[in-house]
């Protein structure tokens, strides 16, 4: 088992004496309930319905832990992901995405046929995908949100008449029932961007004769905008940030909320490596690769004994260390790194060690991806 060489021996140990292997990601508990409290304290003073992206961890305990705050259900990325957290337990699945999987549509069906009280949702951006869901559904409709895009962005209509198309086919289709409306803000560069945006999905909400109508935006970026805009909407408002579980050392440090609005989300992730060679004075390589932290949204930050250092690069198993002047550094120190991007952090992990601030493991999170 990666990061582990003795599962037996690994709750209730230090992290550095001798169960676990090298590198190895660690969470801090004390950061994670500090982080999944934080934001269901956010939602239920704007009014929100938090529905927190799994794909992000697609952990059972941390879903758990997220519902037992008071999420109102998971999102998902893909049917498969669904289908996962069914299996954790969780009884409202959103898919933030347009699905065109047969299989999955008809492993789904087949979910809400058998579970009265399942509720599931995802989104609509064209009429082919309406079409799609109406011949997957079984007993209980498909109920879809839909998708609103802008310029530039990912999925979704791009006009309003756009937009009001694919809903009136939804509202026509056998098998699909359309709940509301749904978007993505989370590409977009500044707030009055975000504000134009997020108007143009209440005044899409309007035009539709839907029954207490959902209206769904997601991100970790703006949910402070999010949270001012949409306090008068009429409507339900899901919000499915995700990243803020963990949060972290750069990408999202950067882009919080929490940069403009009083409170704060802790960097929650660190992973620890072996220093394997110092071959100049000041360029070190450590056993700490593209298989053990993410590296698309930035490359890992230095903390500790080395946060002076600056990542050059990370392959495969290494990464390469410009060292600061006079660093001590050398062949066979333990260090850490801080991450950037925790959704591509917990899918190089099956297991992962809780730790306290001692560095004493305190439990143990597993991943399904």
């Amino acid at each position: 088992m990666k990061g582990i060489v003795d599962p037996g021996r690994a709750v209730g140990s230090s992290l550095f004496g001798g169960a676990f292997s090298f590198p190895v990601m660690v969470a801090n508990r004390d950061a994670l309930k500090h982080n999944i409290a934080t934001l269901a304290s956010f939602a239920a003073e704007h009014g929100l319905l938090l529905v927190p992206h799994a794909k992000t961890t697609m952990s059972p305990e941390l879903v758990r832990a997220q519902l037992e705050a008071g999420a109102w259900g998971l999102t998902v990325a893909t049917p498969s992901q669904a289908l996962t957290l069914r299996e954790f337990g969780v009884p409202r699945v959103m898919i933030a995405n347009q699905v065109f999987d047969p299989a999955g549509l008809d492993a789904i069906a087949a979910q809400l046929a058998d579970d009265p009280s399942f509720e599931f949702l995802c989104f609509v951006d064209s009429v082919a995908g309406v079409e799609t869901l109406s011949r997957h559904a079984g007993a209980r409709p498909f109920r879809v949100l839909a998708e609103l895009g802008h310029e530039g962005g990912r999925a979704g209509s791009r006009t309003l008449a756009e937009l009001l198309e694919v809903a009136a086919a939804a509202q026509a289709a056998p098998g699909v029932e359309l709940a509301g409306v749904a978007g993505y803000e989370g590409g977009l560069k500044t707030a009055d961007e975000v504000r134009a945006y997020l108007r143009g999905l209440v005044e899409a909400l309007e035009h539709l004769r839907v029954r207490d109508p959902i209206l769904s935006v997601g991100g970790s970026q703006w949910f402070d905008v999010i949270g001012k805009e949409l306090a008068a909407c009429q409507a339900r408002v899901m919000l499915r940030s995700g990243a803020y579980v963990s949060h972290d050392d750069g990408y999202y440090r950067e882009r919080t909320p929490y940069t403009r609005i009083e409170g704060e989300l802790r960097a929650a992730l660190e992973v620890w490596a072996h220093v394997l060679s110092v071959p100049e004075p000041d360029l070190a390589v450590v056993g700490l690769g593209k298989r053990d932290a993410p590296f698309d949204e930035g490359l890992p930050i230095p903390r500790g004994a080395i946060e002076d250092a600056t990542v050059l690069k990370v392959q495969d198993q290494h990464s390469v260390l410009r060292l600061a002047p006079g660093s001590p550094v050398k062949p066979g120190d333990l260090v850490s790194f801080g991450i950037s991007h925790p959704c591509t952090a917990f899918d190089k992990w099956r297991v992962m060690p809780v730790v306290d601030d001692d560095y004493v493991v305190v439990d143990l999170i597993t991943t399904y991806f």
